[in-house]
């Protein structure tokens, strides 16, 4: 059964300030989310804005059903719904549930109106929105100029930053889909990444060994939009209303 939130382990609900938070949380009710939920779909109203506070979910773009790829990561850090805080009711891309995840779910008429009545609220967002923006323009930069196993580095490192631990539940199927390119190249990136140590890959499991040289692998692609995130947003901590 869902119960009132008092407090969250949401990274982005944790930076609102005390009054905010208090504006929202009538609204708020807790969220297990399995594998391959649906969030959004492309084209069709948005009806709930869910805060993670595990897990990871995707942001997909398609043209056909055979035809997609990820253009975006949310993770604890972030929130669903983003088309919301900028005055659109319905959802540009697909956004489904990529690692099993619980979550802070507000329905959509509440969440309009509280960023209504609230500059401060909207604000904060609205840097969260120019934050996921910075990352799916690096997303559509290393797509397009870097190898493979550097895309591939950089993702296992956004999803490390949101998981608990340095296993990461992930087929080579999904990968695929994830990252826009056929199954046997993930599986040939896989096994270079792992024949330098980096990463350990196993069925349906990836896991992180060195992180800094994946970091290395992924050729300076990883980075800015993580401390741009800290630029907009600041560090966690005690609430505080956004300048």
């Amino acid at each position: 059964m869902d119960q009132e939130v008092t407090q969250s382990r949401s990274e982005l609900l944790g930076r609102l300030s005390q009054a905010d938070f208090e504006l929202l949380q009538p609204y708020m009710h807790n969220r297990h989310l399995k594998l391959k939920t649906p969030l959004e779909s492309a084209a069709e109203p948005i009806e709930c804005v869910y805060f993670l506070e595990s897990g990871i979910a995707s942001v997909v773009a398609k043209i056909r059903p055979e035809a997609n790829a990820e253009v975006g990561i949310i993770g604890r850090e972030g929130m669903t719904a983003c088309a919301l805080v900028m005055g659109v009711d319905w959802a540009t891309h697909d956004c489904y549930i990529q690692v099993t995840s619980e979550a802070v779910g507000i329905d959509a008429e509440p969440f309009k109106a509280a960023l209504e009545s609230s500059p401060t609220l909207r604000l904060l967002l609205l840097r969260y929105v120019h934050y996921l923006h910075i990352q799916t323009r690096s997303t559509a930069l290393i797509n397009a100029r870097a190898r493979l196993e550097d895309r591939l580095a950089r993702w296992l490192l956004m999803c490390d930053d949101r998981i608990i631990g340095d296993e990461i539940a992930i087929t080579h199927d999904f990968l695929a889909v994830m990252l826009g390119v056929r199954r046997p190249g993930v599986t040939i990136a896989l096994q270079l990444l792992e024949g330098d140590g980096l990463i350990k890959s196993r069925r349906g499991e990836v896991t992180v060994r060195d992180r800094e040289g994946l970091i290395a692998a992924a050729g300076g692609f990883y980075g800015e939009p993580e401390a741009e995130y800290a630029r907009l947003l600041g560090k966690s901590g005690p609430r505080v209303a956004p300048r």
